[in-house]
Parts: structure tokens; sequence; C-alpha cells
């Protein structure tokens, strides 16, 4: 395997990032050590929150979270997945996979000797850490999770799966206005969600050098549709260094990759969320069944307005039948940093049983 590790330069100049890096070394199957980053923030005897993040982001997603958390009195420890932010990123489609995420991590969480951990995740981070509870359930005193779940579909019809793979490997161009306009509609109850989400999966696969700092920022900030068009279009070109439209966002989330051989985990991943039928089948089962019978105070907080994952909370709630569902907070996709404020209240008051 091989391994790239960004250069600590390249995230010298990010904005509104102050915390002190700490770096686990874990191993991968072939014995490859791999370095995974978090950041370890607040009061030491708090109670502690571990946050995970998801794609395309790191860490720095909860920037925005860390000091209302922090001031509340909570420990937050945010990990970067293996592929993204600080941590070091395989450079192989091969090397990625939902199991070797989960594998990652939970020699992360037990070479770090963590406990007594109230857990949130999003994106990813649910589905990674969801199952690193199930592998390590005396590790986690409460649950909480939002615009994520643990997808499980062993009923997909073949019509549906061989659609979904000969639109992955066919030879269409998707331009990001297709990308979107389809995934948008995830939510719309006339198609299976698969038949959307291939749209993701294929234009992240497709696209060597993934916008990853123009994805976010349309998520996470106010674009006007000429900003995002020409910007795309620089970064197409390989200018977008020189683009007017780049913001102190974008170049947070660009940092990391400082070509495109460092994003292979931004293109790989979104292709093992298991929307269809998969090589995690039977592990999903498994982690689902753990969730029916859980006694562990479980959160539900989702944003509502996000067309990826508004079908997944009924799903999740469904899962766990001692969840609590707070009531949606809006924000989209990543309500981390469009509604940092409202998300760690309801954060705060969970931890402190007050919800």
């Amino acid at each position: 395997m091989k391994v790239l590790r960004t250069p600590d330069k390249y995230f010298e100049k990010i904005k509104g990032y102050p915390f002190s890096p700490i770096y686990t070394d874990i191993f991968a199957e072939d014995g490859t050590e791999i370095r995974i980053h978090h950041i370890d923030e607040g009061p030491k005897d708090g109670p502690i929150l571990l946050a995970m993040h998801g794609q395309p982001v790191w860490s720095y997603l909860y920037s925005k979270m860390i000091p209302i958390l922090n001031d509340a009195g909570i420990r937050v420890i945010a990990p970067d997945l293996v592929g993204y932010g600080k941590s070091d990123k395989p450079s192989s489609r091969d090397d990625y996979s939902y199991q070797n995420q989960v594998d990652w991590m939970n020699q992360w969480l037990v070479k770090n000797n963590l406990y007594d951990l109230i857990f949130f995740g999003q994106d990813w981070g649910g589905l990674i850490g969801l199952r690193m509870i199930v592998d390590n359930p005396d590790r986690f005193i409460k649950i909480s999770i939002g615009n994520t779940g643990l997808p499980y579909m062993p009923n997909t019809s073949d019509e549906v799966i061989k659609e979904v793979n000969e639109f992955r490997d066919s030879n269409i161009k998707l331009s990001l206005a297709t990308m979107v306009n389809e995934v948008n509609k995830m939510d719309s109850g006339k198609t299976h969600p698969a038949l959307k989400f291939m749209y993701w999966q294929k234009f992240c696969w497709d696209t060597k050098n993934l916008p990853v700092g123009l994805l976010n920022s349309v998520m996470m900030e106010k674009r006007s549709k000429n900003h995002i068009r020409n910007h795309y279009i620089l970064h197409s070109i390989g200018l977008s260094k020189l683009s007017p439209y780049i913001s102190d966002l974008m170049k947070a989330y660009e940092a990391p990759y400082p070509s495109p051989e460092y994003k292979m985990g931004c293109r790989a991943m979104p292709s093992h969320v298991p929307i269809i039928p998969d090589q995690s089948l039977n592990a999903q089962k498994n982690a689902r069944e753990f969730f029916k019978k859980t006694d562990k105070p479980f959160l539900s907080v989702f944003a509502g307005d996000d067309p990826v994952t508004n079908d997944m909370e009924k799903d999740v709630l469904n899962m766990v039948p001692n969840a609590k569902s707070s009531p949606n907070i809006g924000g989209g996709h990543f309500f981390q940093w469009t509604k940092s404020k409202e998300l760690s209240k309801v954060l705060i008051d969970f931890i402190k049983d007050k919800l």
C-alpha cells in the first residue's frame, strides 16, 4: 500500500482552526503504517463528545461548534478519517472500503484508550461510528447521530442493482449541475434512492481532480450560480488557485489535497455507501440488530432539509426503538457548520440529560 501524507505547510494559513494536532499510528491489514489525526479540546474532566465527520470534509467541519461545546464544559475529540484532513491518504482505490474504515478507526479508538464516550456522527462519520459502537460497546455511554444512518437494503430488485452498476461503469460524462440536480431528487419517493445517489458516486469517481472546496462551499455558503459555474470552469482547467471566487472555507477543504492523487478517498468512498446490497450486507444487518436491542441513550437530530438523508431518519427511528427524535433544525447536509449554535445546543442538552 502506498500512503500519502499532506505536508504541514498546506494547513498553515487555514482560518478558524487553532487546534493542536494529535497523531496515532495504526496498521493496515498488509502491515502498512497509517497515521490518523485528531484534535482533543476542552476540559479534560468534562464529558467527552466523539465527533466524527463525513465526505468530503474533515474535522474542520466542527471548528465552529468546538468553542461552544467547550464553554459548556464538554471535551471534544474529533478525528480525521483515513483519506481526509490531516490523516494519511492511501493512494489506491482498492485501499478503501467501508470495512477498512471501520477497522482503521477501531484501532485508533483502542490505541487512544478512550472510554465513557458520547458519540455524534454525520454522513460517513455515522456509518463508520455506529459500527465502531457495535464493535466496542463498553466504550460508549450515549449515542447521537444526524443526517446519517446504517443503510440496509437487502431486498433491492435485480433491475435496480443492474441499472446502478451499468450506470457507474458507463462512459457517460456528468457535469456538476447534472449531478446536483439528480441527487436533489433522492427523497422524491418516485424512484429507488440508489438510482439518484449513483450520480454522486459516479461524479466523484470519474472526476480525478474532485472540486472538494467548491462542493463543500455550495453546501455551506451562499454562492451565486455564476460564482459556482465560473470557479468550476477555472478548477477544471487547473486554475482554481487563481479564482477570484475562492473563499476561506474552500481553501480549508482543499488544503488536505496538494494534488489530485491525494483525493482518492474522496473519490472512492461514495461508491462504498451500501445503498444497494454489497459486501457489507451482513455487517450492516448485525449492527442493526445491536441497535434494536441497545439500552444506551440514543438521539436522532436531523436537519430535515437534506434530500440525501431526509428519508434516513424514519429508518433510524425504526431501527432504534428507544431513540429520541429531536426536532429538525435545518441547515442542509452539513448542519454542523450552517447550524452550529443550534446543533451544539441540542447536543449539550442531550449530554447534560436535559432532553
